[in-house]
């Protein structure tokens, strides 16, 4: 099959390495992480991309048709909802977010969120590309706040960042054996120190998201939209459905 592949750039390590493995050809754009800050951004971003594949503007990346659209993200905090391709299938997994790939599967991520609660969660791609919770990082935001707010709004804005924090109590490191870690897993354990946090290691495995990249999509793990269909939260395990 020839398959497009939208996704964070979270997973770009991740995704280069099992599509080496596929036999699917696979066109990959990566989209930048920080638009999940703003899920209507990312919204906007996404259906541009796949406005894009349905005008054949991509032909550069895409010089074929291709079979489908697959959309390496899960609801994320509903940034998946409303978007439709006008000529493409849209597969996307049915998960909450990019931790479900990592872990492997939803029972893993089920599993974990239920018996750790409080867990931020960290990976190499996640270390790479985000400004995850630090004490760099806090430092590096106050920093910021003062010179555009000032002093007063700046230590007001400190105490709402530092209220977020404290909703953790453990830094989570989804490793993959497959991929070079050392310098992320350290970062963390720094950042779970510095947070006065726990450190716990989480073995990751590929299983889910080789099967999205091979095109083996079980409908009781992804959804597969015809052209025109869009998808919406579902409030239970799938997580998404198609829009009534």
């Amino acid at each position: 099959m020839r398959l497009k592949l939208l996704a964070c750039k979270v997973l770009q390590r991740e995704i280069s390495l099992l599509m080496a493995q596929s036999e699917c050809f696979i066109d990959v754009t990566y989209i930048r992480q920080d638009l999940h800050n703003t899920p209507q951004l990312l919204n906007i971003a996404l259906q541009e991309e796949i406005d894009k594949l349905d005008k054949g503007d991509d032909k550069y990346s895409c010089p074929e048709p291709i079979d489908a659209i697959l959309m390496g993200y899960g609801l994320c905090s509903n940034a998946i909802s409303g978007i439709k391709s006008t000529r493409h299938k849209l597969v996307i997994p049915k998960a909450h977010d990019c931790i479900t790939f990592l872990l492997g599967s939803r029972e893993a991520y089920n599993h974990h969120f239920h018996n750790n609660p409080g867990t931020y969660w960290y990976s190499t791609g996640w270390v790479e590309n985000t400004k995850s919770p630090s004490k760099k990082r806090l430092e590096e935001i106050s920093q910021e706040y003062l010179e555009i707010y000032g002093e007063e709004n700046a230590q007001y804005l400190m105490e709402m960042e530092h209220n977020w924090v404290k909703d953790y109590n453990t830094a989570g490191f989804i490793n993959w054996s497959e991929i070079k870690s050392d310098n992320a897993r350290i970062f963390t354990k720094d950042c779970a120190e510095s947070l006065q946090w726990d450190y716990k290691q989480y073995e990751g495995t590929s299983g889910y998201l080789a099967d999205f990249l091979n095109a083996r999509w079980d409908p009781n793990y992804f959804l597969i939209l015809d052209p025109g269909q869009t998808a919406e939260q579902s409030y239970d395990i799938e997580v998404i459905k198609v829009k009534s």
